[in-house]
C-alpha cells in the first residue's frame, strides 16, 4: 500500500510538473496579436505546448519582462542597445507589418481618401478639423467629403503601434516633432483614447467621421476603410502585403545592437510609409523560459509564414531567420 501511494505521489508530481512546463507566458504588443494567436493555436496542436500571450500593449510587455513576470515580452518599439544592456535583455524581430490610418466616413471606401504625411499630422494635432477642409478637398476632388468635425481616435495605453505611428509623424512633420514627438505614450493634443488596437478599432467602428490608426490586420478583420498615403518618394500607395514588404526590403539588421531598427518612411516607390517590425524580448537570466520561447519562434519561422501572409503580415526573410538562430546560439539557446 505504501509503495502504491508513493508511486501515485510521484506520478502526480511529474504530471503537475509537466503541465506547468507546457505553458509559455508572454505579454505585450497588440500589433502582432492576430498572427501570434494563429501561430499559438497551431503550435499547441503540433507540440502540446500552450502559448498564453496577453495583448496588453508594448509598454506593458516591456514592464513585465523587465520585472521577470512573463517568459517573454513583445514590443513594436525596439529597445535601444543601452537599455537592453541595463535591463539584461535580449531582443529579436519576429514579424513585419504595417500601421494604417482608418476612417469612418459614409460613402468613402478603403484606398479612396488620399492624405500626405504632413496633412495626417495636422489632423492628429487638431489643426485640420473638418473633413471638407480645403487641403483635403484639393487632394480628393472626386470625393464627396462631409462638412463635419473630424474625431481623432488614438491609443490610451503605452503602445508600440503608437511608437511606430508617432515616429513616422515626427519624420514628416516638424510641427509634430516639436509639439508631440515620438514614443509609446505621447501627450495627445486632441481626440479620444482607446486601449489596444482592439479599443481604437471599436471606437472608429462606432464613431462617425472618425479617424484612428491600427495594425492592418485589425482594419481588414473589421472591414474598416483605410487611406491611401503619400510615401517618401512622393507617390500615393495603398496599405498591402506588397507595400509592407517593399518597406522592409532594404532593412539592415544587426545582432550587435539587438536588431534595433525602425522601418518608417522607408525608401522605395512601392513602400508603405508606416511599416514596422514587432520584437520579442527575453531576460538573459531566465534560461528555461528562453529555451521554451525560442522553441516557439523557431517553429513559427519554419511553419508560420503562410498564416502570417493570410493575415497580411510579412514573414522575416530566410537569411534574417538564420541570423536570429545564430543570435540565440550565441546566447546559449541552441534549438
Amino acid at each position: 500500500m505504501k509503495n502504491l501511494l508513493f508511486t501515485l505521489s510521484v506520478f502526480l508530481l511529474l504530471t503537475n510538473s509537466s503541465l506547468a512546463s507546457s505553458t509559455v507566458n508572454g505579454a505585450g504588443a497588440s500589433f502582432p496579436y492576430p498572427v501570434y494567436s494563429a501561430w499559438a493555436f497551431q503550435y499547441q496542436k503540433d507540440t502540446g505546448t500552450k502559448i498564453n500571450y496577453q495583448s496588453i500593449g508594448s509598454g506593458g510587455g516591456v514592464r513585465q519582462i523587465s520585472n521577470r513576470t512573463v517568459d517573454f515580452g513583445a514590443s513594436d518599439a525596439p529597445i535601444k542597445p543601452a537599455d537592453l544592456k541595463e535591463k539584461s535583455l535580449m531582443q529579436f524581430p519576429a514579424i513585419i507589418g504595417g500601421v494604417v490610418p482608418i476612417i469612418n466616413i459614409k460613402g468613402i471606401n478603403s484606398g479612396q481618401l488620399k492624405l500626405t504625411g504632413n496633412l495626417l499630422a495636422r489632423i492628429f494635432l487638431g489643426k485640420v478639423n473638418k473633413w471638407n477642409d480645403p487641403e483635403i478637398v484639393e487632394l480628393n476632388p472626386d470625393l464627396k467629403l462631409p462638412d463635419t468635425e473630424i474625431t481623432v481616435i488614438h491609443r490610451s495605453d503605452g503602445s508600440g503601434t503608437t511608437a511606430i505611428f508617432t515616429s513616422y509623424l515626427s519624420e514628416v512633420s516638424n510641427d509634430w516633432k516639436k509639439t508631440t514627438g515620438a514614443g509609446k505614450s505621447v501627450n495627445w493634443q486632441v481626440g479620444i483614447g482607446g486601449k489596444g488596437n482592439e479599443g481604437v478599432t471599436n471606437y472608429v467602428k462606432r464613431v462617425k467621421n472618425s479617424i484612428g490608426y491600427v495594425e492592418f490586420a485589425y482594419a481588414k478583420r473589421n472591414k474598416l476603410a483605410d487611406i491611401k498615403l503619400q510615401n517618401r518618394e512622393g507617390g500615393y500607395v495603398n496599405a498591402s502585403f506588397n507595400s509592407f514588404k517593399a518597406a522592409a526590403a532594404g532593412a539592415k539588421w544587426e545582432q550587435d545592437n539587438g536588431y534595433y531598427l525602425w522601418l518608417v518612411n522607408a525608401p522605395g516607390k512601392e513602400s508603405w510609409p508606416i511599416a514596422g517590425a514587432s520584437f520579442i524580448l527575453l531576460a538573459k537570466d531566465q534560461a528555461t523560459s528562453n529555451q521554451q520561447a525560442t522553441k516557439f519562434y523557431d517553429w513559427a519561422f519554419d511553419n508560420g509564414d503562410e498564416m502570417a501572409v493570410k493575415l497580411v503580415y510579412v514573414p522575416l526573410p530566410q537569411n534574417l531567420k538564420e541570423d536570429i538562430r545564430s543570435y540565440w546560439k550565441a546566447n546559449g539557446l541552441s534549438q
